[in-house]
């Protein structure tokens, strides 16, 4: 109540004031200013009582608002300037609201705003926000429309700061009467979505939080026009606009009136916060999402008594490091499970890689809250996990990798395996650009899954990853790396359980080093510890590999994956190859027959030639090849050396005569009983076109000359010499150094039984041919010819 002492001093002022205020209309902008600053001097600047004030505040509003239209900005802002601190002294600043909001809708709220300087601008937003802090909030009711136009267009000013001040009134106005602000505030959204995206952070972050203020105090109807902006902000590069998103969209959780029918939409948001990668927002996330659980779990005690009651135990194989959620929690998502997964589909897909790596994180948080109740929906979620699995995003197959492990801990795997197998043989049920996706994610549900629980369906496993439409499915790196990642994951889960299934693994794993493009390739995809594949293992196996190759080795071709694997197992399994030489040589037999292709049987005859090489540590491991050879040369050999049209077949005998090189090295092997017939065709494939084949034909009958020393007969060796003469004149110079080698070896095979006489004109004949090779250019030649040994340590039957 004004006392008779502060109405005086208030009148005393006011009359040292009349000539100030006349001086406001004066045409002369300095003295309106000195005028106003006379003003602030003797009233806010002033040691008055807030009575004396008050009075002195209704007596110049009306002087001071008029001000704020004086065309001068300094005049405007000490008039600002004087209201702000009669404001904040007067005890009743709401007695000059009738005046003030109308000037200050009229500065800010028309369809163009009438204050051109942005900084008065924001000092009279400062202004209303001081209203709005020292008013009542009831006494502002009947100005919500001046407020709202005021707020609409400053919220789009183009000063930051006068964005980020409208803001904090539009919070401030929803705060102080929200019986009245929840039928305008929809009016608000518009300019503040317009605005949520601004290039400054902290302008973000106000409109971010005015969005919570507003949807908080409204009717509740425009939840779903503001979701997909604050979902936006969600991928914001700054840490303090996504912290502001978590709050608002907790808040709502917590206290929006019709949070219940929003739950599916909200629900996603807030959880996404829990993978964000600064700390603070990850823990203020995870502190509001167990508010969240606490409170609807007390909301619905009676509908989860029971489970309170009998509360089961996380799975044995929880994600370790893992706090599990709380019943709330994991109740509300799974009860709003249905209708999250289909935009969880959507958006795995979306064109924008940030989204994809969201959602994929919002996934995994969706799985650890679902836990067992992820089996009624595992046909929906193997589909996304397919898709995101094919996505070129490193981080987004990662993350989806690890919720496909999670299915592994909460769901039965009789249950995932009769929808994921399926996909497995049929690849192209997914995706035809990605067939190993399906193999992707039963790695990773495999290593996900129990050892007891995967024991009694390792046989279907097994037999299914065998199968040749899986192991030989495809040639793509990534194809072939998943089918190991699946071996890997049982073996990893299984261990010696693996036994009854160790055939079938065997098999994935020789198909996909055959299927290995090249050896740099197989090397990198072959990441098991190879050590496993003994040659226990293989002797184990050994019978059943051939015969699986077997079942199939009359269509083989060039084409055929089989050829490939049977090197393969011959290579890797060692000294085991010469324990099954019955079952090896019939396959080898059929292979190498002259009517099948020429590729194909070149391929076969590289990989025997690499046995005989090694025939002691591979073929012959057990002492036994000798047993074989007459079998060897003529069924698999001889055949081969015989003269065909065609350059494949030129190779194929080239490679012929490198086998028959090897088998002829190993003198321990009885040739005896061929030797005819085997120099007969050495003698053809000296007349080869191949510089390789007619050396390696020449060193074939170096090699049999001295395994059959003194054997062949005089007709036999009477063809072989002018032959042999003839390479000694070859283009090649390793083909002439090759045959005077052989021609050596020839003179070592005479002995007493050749008759000397009867051949005489042959002696005659390659002695005269010799004697010119005495004078040959190339000295190498010459000193072959020349050399003590040539012809053998006892020539003295020749004379």
């Amino acid at each position: 109540m004004a006392t008779a002492s502060d109405e005086r001093a208030a009148a005393d002022v006011l009359k040292s004031l009349a000539r100030h205020l006349n001086c406001l209309n004066d045409d002369n902008k300095s003295a309106r200013r000195r005028a106003l600053e006379a003003v602030k001097r003797e009233t806010v600047e002033q040691r008055l009582s807030s009575v004396a004030l008050q009075e002195l505040f209704t007596g110049l509003l009306k002087a001071l608002l008029k001000c704020l239209s004086d065309p001068a900005e300094t005049c405007r802002d000490t008039a600002v300037q004087i209201l702000t601190g009669f404001i904040r002294a007067v005890p009743r600043p709401e007695d000059a609201l009738p005046y003030l909001m109308p000037a200050l809708a009229q500065r800010l709220g028309g369809k163009e705003i009438l204050e051109p300087a942005e900084e008065l601008r924001l000092a009279l937003m400062e202004t209303l926000s001081l209203v709005l802090e020292e008013v009542c909030g009831r006494q502002l009711a009947p100005y919500l429309d001046d407020m709202i136009k005021i707020l609409q267009r400053t919220i789009r000013d183009p000063f930051p700061e006068v964005k980020k001040e409208s803001c904090k009134c539009a919070i401030s106005v929803a705060q102080s009467i929200p019986d009245h602000f929840h039928l305008q505030a929809e009016s608000l959204l518009k300019p503040l979505l317009q605005t949520i995206s601004h290039q400054h952070s902290q302008v973000r972050v106000s409109v971010t939080q005015a969005i919570g203020a507003v949807i908080q105090h409204s009717t509740g109807k425009n939840v779903d026009d503001v979701l997909s902006h604050l979902a936006q902000r969600l991928f914001d590069d700054s840490p303090r606009v996504r912290k502001a998103v978590t709050i608002v969209v907790g808040d709502w959780l917590l206290r929006l009136p019709d949070r219940y029918s929003y739950f599916h939409k909200l629900i996603p948001l807030l959880l996404s916060s829990l993978s964000d990668e600064i700390p603070e927002i990850r823990s203020l996330a995870e502190d509001l999402w167990k508010k969240v659980g606490s409170q609807w779990e007390k909301e619905n005690e009676d509908d989860l008594k029971d489970k309170m009651d009998f509360l089961l135990p996380a799975p044995v194989l929880y994600t370790s490091g893992v706090e599990r959620p709380g019943l709330g929690c994991r109740e509300l998502v799974v009860r709003n499970l249905s209708k999250l997964l289909p935009a969880v589909g959507r958006d795995i897909g979306d064109w924008l890689v940030q989204t994809r790596v969201k959602t994929a994180q919002l996934l995994q948080v969706l799985l650890l809250h679902a836990e067992d109740h992820c089996t009624q929906h595992l046909q929906s979620l193997l589909t996304v996990l397919y898709h995101a699995c094919a996505d070129p995003e490193t981080d987004v197959r990662a993350q989806c990798l690890e919720s496909a492990k999670l299915l592994g801990v909460f769901v039965s795997p009789e249950v995932y395996l009769k929808l994921l197998l399926p996909h497995v043989e049929d690849s192209t049920s997914c995706s035809s650009a990605s067939p190993w996706a399906p193999l992707m994610v039963l790695g990773s549900v495999l290593r996900g899954s129990s050892r007891e629980a995967l024991g009694p369906h390792l046989i279907k496993i097994g037999d299914t990853l065998a199968h040749p439409e899986v192991c030989q499915g495809s040639q793509q790196v990534q194809y072939l790396d998943q089918l190991l990642v699946c071996v890997d994951a049982v073996l990893c889960v299984c261990q010696v359980d693996c036994a009854v299934i160790s055939l079938q693994l065997l098999k994935v794993l020789v198909s996909v080093q055959s299927l290995a493009s090249q050896q740099e390739q197989c090397s990198k995809l072959y990441t098991l510890d190879t050590t496993s594949l003994t040659c226990e293992l293989y002797r184990q196996h050994m019978a059943d590999l051939l015969q699986w190759l077997s079942d199939s080795h009359h269509t083989w071709t060039s084409y055929s994956i089989q050829k490939t694997q049977l090197e393969i197992i011959t290579r890797q399994s060692g000294p085991v190859v010469g324990e099954f030489l019955p079952a090896l040589l019939p396959l080898l037999k059929s292979c190498l027959e002259p009517s099948r292709d020429p590729e194909m049987r070149l391929h076969i005859f590289t990989m025997l030639s690499k046995l005989l090489l090694d025939s002691s540590n591979t073929l012959d491991s057990q002492g036994r090849f000798a047993e074989y050879m007459e079998l060897v040369l003529q069924d698999l050999l001889l055949p081969n050396l015989v003269w065909r049209l065609g350059r494949s077949a030129a190779a194929v005998r080239t490679a012929a005569l490198s086998c028959l090189l090897a088998v002829l090295h190993g003198a321990a092997f009885p040739v005896l009983s061929v030797k005819e017939t085997l120099s007969t065709q050495l003698i053809s494939a000296l007349e080869e076109d191949s510089k390789l084949a007619r050396l390696l034909a020449c060193r074939s009958l170096h090699s049999l000359l001295k395994l059959t020393t003194q054997r062949l007969n005089t007709d036999s060796l009477n063809k072989i010499y002018p032959e042999l003469l003839k390479r000694v004149d070859d283009s090649s110079e390793d083909v002439r150094v090759e045959a005077l080698k052989s021609l050596s070896s020839w003179f070592s095979s005479l002995g007493k039984n050749y008759d000397t006489q009867s051949c005489r004109p042959h002696l005659e004949f390659l002695f005269q041919q010799l004697l010119l090779y005495m004078d040959d250019p190339d000295t190498k030649i010459q000193d072959s010819v020349l050399g003590k040994d040539f012809f053998g340590s006892d020539i003295s039957y020749l004379l």
